[in-house]
């Protein structure tokens, strides 16, 4: 009788419960994890012996007691409260990476930035960074002028929470990436996404790292509910920005912000994407899309309806959107996204 081979499946804990360094002292902890930060964001009260902290941290998931009586830092631990990434071998290439470009190409290097720190400790020195970088645009209003930031802040928060909550760590070798250009911003993190990109801004979210995504969410960093693609979308509407793109490559997921292009500017694949998202947040916030709403988001005059009238037209002829009510008069005509 032949013998019977078996195949035992190993059982892989998720990113967030592994560990990044292993049956460390007391001391180590301390000096590797940014523990004031951690009771400083969760607004709890420092204890004041060394015996409480750690017990605070093991707590909080940070940390974990071996059967040694030593401490393991968890990944979860790490990432977010790591006083520097590169002390831990497994993480130094999840820092964050911020590179500005001397125009729209990536020919020549400004200046580039390594995050050091762990996400939740690092992240608004990140955003504020970005901001330095970034030049004003001069907003002309009713009555006066006002200096505007090239992108909306809180389109740049959601965006760059994104890239780090939704990352593939299992992908070695890369994490988040900021591209600064003259005419744009990408943000890129490493995995493909988990639902279609088109559909970004209506679908609920899927995390491959749920415990650091609750986490970011808990210290306000990221949306609690959604994706927060909707402020997104809506931000750059206010700002009159042309439409961000969101892409896919082979192993990554990318979002682009476009720096401010009047409508006469903007070649037509703009103003379909532009359409598209459009109808998308006006359907998920229970709102039609027509010729009138597109005028104000592509700042079209009132006289020029014809103008809006074609840019839906190409919208619906590339299959994004669809005529809501085919028996309704012209002069009602609204439309939805070709999803719904």
């Amino acid at each position: 009788m032949g013998r019977r081979s078996y195949h035992v499946h190993k059982f892989h804990p998720p990113f967030e419960k592994q560990f990044s360094a292993q049956e460390l002292n007391a001391e180590d902890v301390i000096r590797l994890i940014d523990y004031p930060a951690y009771f400083e964001l969760t607004n709890r009260p420092l204890p004041e012996s060394r015996d409480g902290i750690l017990i605070a941290l093991a707590s909080g998931k940070l940390t974990v007691l071996s059967d040694a009586g030593k401490w393991n830092i968890t990944n979860f631990g790490a990432i977010l409260f790591a006083k520097k990434l590169q002390n831990f071998s497994t993480l130094d290439r999840k820092a964050v990476r911020l590179i500005q470009y001397k125009g729209n190409s990536r020919i020549e290097t400004v200046r580039e930035l390594e995050g050091a720190k762990g996400y939740a400790v690092g992240f608004e020195r990140i955003i504020d960074y970005i901001k330095t970088l970034l030049p004003s645009n001069e907003k002309i209003g009713k009555a006066f002028r006002a200096e505007v930031p090239m992108y909306p802040e809180l389109a740049l928060r959601e965006l760059v929470a994104n890239a780090i909550i939704h990352q593939d760590f299992s992908i070695g070798g890369t994490g988040p990436m900021i591209e600064l250009f003259s005419d744009r911003l990408e943000i890129t993190n490493p995995g493909v996404p988990l639902v279609d990109t088109q559909r970004f801004l209506d679908s609920p979210p899927q995390s491959r790292n749920e415990a650091v995504a609750s986490f970011m969410r808990r210290i306000g960093i990221c949306e609690e509910r959604g994706s927060g693609i909707d402020k997104v979308v809506f931000q750059t509407e206010l700002y009159q920005l042309p439409a961000p793109i969101f892409e896919e490559t082979d192993k990554h997921t990318r979002a682009v912000l476009f720096a401010y292009k009047s409508n006469k500017e903007m070649d037509n694949e703009d103003r379909i994407r532009a359409s598209y998202l459009h109808c998308c947040l006006k359907y998920v916030n229970r709102e039609p899309m027509n010729n009138a709403s597109l005028r104000e988001r592509l700042d079209i005059g009132d006289v020029n309806s014809a103008t809006a009238s074609r840019v839906i037209k190409m919208t619906v002829n590339a299959g994004l959107i669809r005529l809501y009510d085919t028996a309704a008069n012209r002069k009602a005509y609204r439309y939805v996204p070709y999803w719904a």
